[in-house]
């Protein structure tokens, strides 16, 4: 019906489409099934997971979900170099509590990867401690394995927004809590808490100062000791 000018259309509630039960129904269960079968570092109370993530089962002793951990539709949580578990003494991917994995988002570990509480990412963001190995130029890339990489941590309450990129090819990487990274970043070296970061590659745009409640502009070039963040166990 064609909305008439001057014309209130009636108060209509619009009722949810029911076909979204099944959907969230199927969910449930197989989150259950993980719960149940796969043999998790950890396994929080309250996690989501949807059917479509690519998840191996002989990865899951790599990873640890944290409580009210949501993990949307065609997530890929991968493990490189492990394959059946054996081995396994830590967890490769560690996902604090309450931490929210946008759709079709990427994270692969080899050494360490450590989202902290909280911590949201938006669709499509890819978060790496390693890279593909690239040093013989004669012998194709997929059949030279990947580097040694390093480790990261993302700090509690981060926001990583849609197709940001973090990648670590050495030492470790440590977002500071509070953090927001601008969509289509790629972020390579550590920043601070508090900070606002944008670009290809990513720099910092601003930053907030808790005592004076000022969010603080930064100039276009920041020193390496300025930029880098104090140790993880003080975020």
């Amino acid at each position: 019906m064609i909305e008439m000018a001057g014309h209130t259309p009636p108060n209509r509630s619009v009722l949810p489409d029911p076909l979204n039960v099944f959907s969230r129904i199927g969910t449930k269960l197989y989150t259950f099934w993980l719960r149940t079968t796969y043999p998790f570092a950890g396994f929080g109370r309250g996690v989501s997971i949807h059917p479509s993530c690519d998840l191996y089962r002989g990865s899951s002793p790599y990873i640890a979900l944290g409580d009210e951990t949501y993990v949307a539709r065609d997530v890929w949580l991968s493990i490189v170099g492990q394959s059946d578990g054996t081995d396994a003494a830590h967890a490769k991917i560690v996902l604090g509590k309450r931490c929210k994995i946008g759709r079709r988002s990427v994270i692969s570990a080899r050494n360490f990867i450590f989202l902290e509480d909280d911590v949201l990412l938006g669709p499509s963001v890819l978060i790496m401690d390693h890279n593909h190995e690239y040093s013989d130029p004669s012998v194709p890339i997929h059949a030279q394995g990947t580097t040694e990489g390093g480790r990261i941590v993302v700090g509690r309450n981060c926001w990583l927004g849609y197709g940001s990129v973090i990648s670590c090819g050495r030492g470790e990487l440590v977002i500071g809590k509070n953090s927001v990274i601008g969509a289509n970043s790629v972020v390579t070296k550590s920043f601070p808490p508090f900070s606002v970061i944008a670009g290809n590659p990513a720099k910092l745009l601003k930053s907030y100062d808790p005592q004076s409640g000022r969010w603080l502009r930064v100039n276009a070039e920041v020193s390496e000791e300025t930029r880098k963040p104090t140790h993880v166990d003080k975020l």
